[in-house]
């Protein structure tokens, strides 16, 4: 295993080390922004350029434990099984995920600010587009991570995250957490001030906002919201009308592929499925190989989420799958190693992140659609992903609205509880969420996905603490509306005054 250190760009040097910074540096105020192009070159840096999956995955019900005989070493892994407050900031860790978000969202804010001083004009409207749409996907993975599901009834009163909207040049300023009301009010308002900006002319499109992905976000956003048709129609537009093209052909294309090509098509530009990736320095790939943490992929999690789907055909994912019983593994993110130092072999690994897929689209809009009780339009879009999913699939196997509605059959769900979302799901449509929730489940599994689901369903997660025999002797509980729902605020953040959340 090669030797890495932690890089820091030497234009975000004083970004990354205290909140303060973050929130109050701008950039790069070395270089003169004087062109559409400097800024765009500036927006390069406006995604957050880090993972959320490896502290989220354990988090949720995606997670089971291996027992004493795997490594318990992964401090991040362990930490977050048992939903402690981890303030390392290390790379992967909540706190380099807070650093790196706040520092996207300086860059965004630098080049608004500039077109502000060019004066705007058609000119910039691209930049500004991506500018405002970067600022609102930021602030809502921060919210949705640092903070409590939106809920209607209490969101004028949960804490929210510090919504920053314009760069600061003094060297320390006070930041309200504001509400998580406040939050998506804004964040909606840059949405769509944005989208209608968005232009498609980049060099690799899979690493920006492009229209697709930009509505691929709002479909996501509105999802949160509970704005069912927003859901749909930001969906149609980011999937174009070409579902079946463009979704993740796994019992297609990457059936068909060497082992050695799965991981780096997954996360590869070119594939359909990708609307929006992200690089970080991370060192995840590596550490995904379930032998360096205990607590992931176990043989009854397996069974239980990568095993038989709900179609009653075999999910198509163990082409991804590897390892004995200690280091099973699913692996869909592949190290590229950046040499610092070819001689003394340092450098950095970075990882490749699918922040936005036509996958997630297509569920998102699947679980719209129930909840207007659009069922055959929902069943049409939960067939479709069937297709490419599992293996062995044909037209002998399409469900239909009367399979999923059947008292008899194998789709009934009768637990009322399960589910708690802030809004009531028609009992006609609970075997319908049921059946699309556990599709993302499998489907998005090692992604990070499964823990926002968790969180706006209130979904209570348990985990199980095994012995050497792999026999369960505790098991842990994560109750609904528990308050380490909400990653903790880091302590630097803190250290400034940023409020901590309760526990």
């Amino acid at each position: 295993m090669k030797k890495y250190i932690k890089f820091i760009p030497s234009l975000l040097l004083v970004l990354i080390f205290s909140c303060d910074e973050v929130l109050s540096e701008i950039p790069d105020n070395r270089t003169q922004i004087d062109s559409p192009e400097k800024i765009s070159e500036l927006l390069v840096a406006a995604y957050p350029e880090a993972g959320y999956v490896s502290f989220l995955e354990p988090m949720s019900d995606n997670a089971d434990d291996k027992g004493p005989a795997a490594r318990s070493d992964n401090r991040i892994n362990e930490e977050m099984y048992f939903w402690r407050d981890l303030n390392d900031d290390d790379e992967d860790t909540p706190t380099n995920y807070w650093n790196n978000t706040y520092a996207a969202i300086a860059h965004a804010n630098q080049a608004l600010a500039s077109i502000e001083e060019f004066g705007g004009g058609e000119e910039f409207n691209a930049q500004k587009g991506e500018a405002l749409l970067c600022r609102a996907y930021a602030h809502f993975m921060l919210v949705s991570i640092f903070s409590k599901r939106y809920n209607p009834d209490t969101a004028n009163i949960d804490l929210g995250i510090p919504y920053v909207t314009e760069p600061e040049t003094v060297l320390i300023k006070e930041y309200d957490r504001g509400t998580v009301a406040e939050v998506y009010n804004q964040i909606e308002q840059d949405l769509e001030e944005g989208l209608p900006l968005i232009e498609n002319e980049y060099d690799v499109p899979a690493f920006h906002f492009t229209e697709a992905a930009a509505n691929a976000f709002a479909s996501r956003f509105y999802l949160h919201f509970g704005k069912w048709q927003k859901v749909i129609d930001h969906s149609n537009v980011a999937l174009g009308g070409a579902e079946a093209s463009v979704l993740r052909d796994i019992n297609g294309l990457y059936d068909q592929l060497p082992g050695g090509s799965i991981q780096f098509q997954y996360s590869a530009p070119v594939d359909p499925s990708n609307l929006l990736l992200v690089a970080g320095s991370s060192v995840y790939a590596r550490g995904s190989f379930s032998g360096l943490a205990r607590y992931q992929l176990t043989r009854s999690l397996q069974q239980d989420i990568l095993g038989t789907s709900p179609l009653g055909l075999p999910w198509a994912y163990s082409i991804f799958t590897y390892g004995g019983d200690v280091g099973l593994t699913l692996i869909k993110y592949n190290e590229y190693f950046r040499f610092t130092n070819q001689a003394a072999g340092i450098g950095l690994p970075f990882v490749t992140y699918m922040i936005l897929t036509t996958d997630e689209v297509l569920l998102n809009r699947a679980e719209a659609y129930v909840m207007l009780q659009q069922y055959d339009n929902a069943v049409s879009d939960i067939n479709l992903m069937f297709s490419t999913k599992t293996s062995g699939y044909s037209g002998a196997n399409i469900l239909t609205a009367a399979d999923i509605e059947d008292p008899s059959g194998n789709f009934v769900f009768t637990d009322d509880n399960e589910y708690t979302p802030f809004y009531t799901i028609p009992s006609n449509s609970l075997p319908y969420i049921n059946l699309i929730l556990t599709m993302r489940k499998s489907i998005f599994y090692n992604e990070g996905l499964r823990w926002f689901d968790v969180k706006r369903h209130n979904i209570e997660v348990l985990h199980r603490i095994t012995n050497v025999n792999g026999n369960t002797i505790d098991v842990l509980t994560l109750p609904k509306d528990d308050n380490r729902r909400a990653v903790q605020i880091p302590s630097d953040a803190q250290a400034f005054n940023i409020e901590e959340n309760p526990r």
